[in-house]
């Protein structure tokens, strides 16, 4: 399980996602490397079959506080560390959709609150606060009804409560499709992103610039993904999305919880999830 995680923290790190860090360019302030180090020191922790599910969230975040001093992957750790926990009491991969929504639900208080103190740890651009179990004094909540109440401003939260819906279908779907024609996981995981960004308004955006920037970085993505799907090789569309990247870096934007909803697809379409 090490080694597909990794390799999957790696794949992402590897694709031209306009607007996020990777090997095509750094943003945001920050570079390749810290995503690199992030992967490193947090698949040991992720994978260890020892630990309950937040503390592998939590103990997830000190190691990249600790190891690059800023958030590159709560999003990411949060969708990614349930589906290796699941995993690890599964019969075959078909069982995930199943299981996945009953095994969070079953969380009790103390992961609650190791997630939390994971959240405000690694303090996301525009977490601000709201009403009801807000992530700064919430301590005696489940993790399900805490991310229940925040699913309609968070994608993230609601992949928690609709039982990864939107990370099966379409994600794992739109990889399939993008490898099969391509033959290329790396930019399959580009489809896959700009599908996402075509698709919903991107939940980071939303809590830094609110619902009309992130709604017009959709629009601008659809444009962009129908351009890229209509390549034979999408080698070719390295400058249109490289445009898209500067464009959206210029603005200090960041599509990051579609790039969270990417890797946790592909991490279940390697497992085998279909």
């Amino acid at each position: 399980m090490d080694a597909l995680v990794y390799n999957c923290f790696i794949c992402d790190i590897n694709a031209l996602k306009p607007g996020n860090v990777g090997r095509h360019g750094a943003g945001h302030g920050m570079e390749c490397a810290d995503f690199i180090k992030s992967a490193e020191v947090v698949t040991p922790i992720l994978c260890n079959h020892r630990l309950g599910l937040g503390e592998r969230i939590l103990s997830s975040i000190e190691a990249t506080s600790a190891a690059v001093n800023c958030n590159t992957n709560l999003g990411m750790i949060l969708l990614v560390a349930p589906v290796i926990w699941v995993f690890e009491q599964l019969q075959t991969p078909e069982d995930f959709r199943d299981a996945i929504k009953p095994a969070l639900k079953s969380l009790g208080r103390q992961d609650a609150r190791d997630i939390f103190t994971a959240i405000r740890l690694a303090n996301p651009g525009g977490l601000g606060k709201v009403d009801k179990y807000d992530v700064n004094s919430a301590t005696d909540i489940d993790i399900y009804s805490a991310m229940d109440a925040a699913k309609d401003r968070d994608l993230v939260a609601l992949q928690y409560v609709n039982g990864y819906r939107e990370v099966v279908n379409p994600g794992i779907k739109c990889l399939q499709n993008y490898h099969n024609r391509w033959n290329s996981v790396e930019w399959a995981v580009v489809a896959c992103y700009l599908m996402y960004m075509a698709s919903f308004p991107d939940s980071h955006i939303r809590r830094k610039y609110g619902k009309e920037t992130a709604e017009q970085v959709r629009k601008k993505a659809t444009p962009v993904l129908a351009q890229f799907g209509d390549y034979d090789d999408p080698g070719d569309a390295e400058d249109v999305l490289m445009i898209f990247d500067r464009e959206l870096k210029e603005s200090e934007i960041n599509p990051g919880t579609c790039a969270d909803l990417t890797v946790a697809s592909l991490l279940l379409y390697r497992l085998g999830v279909c």
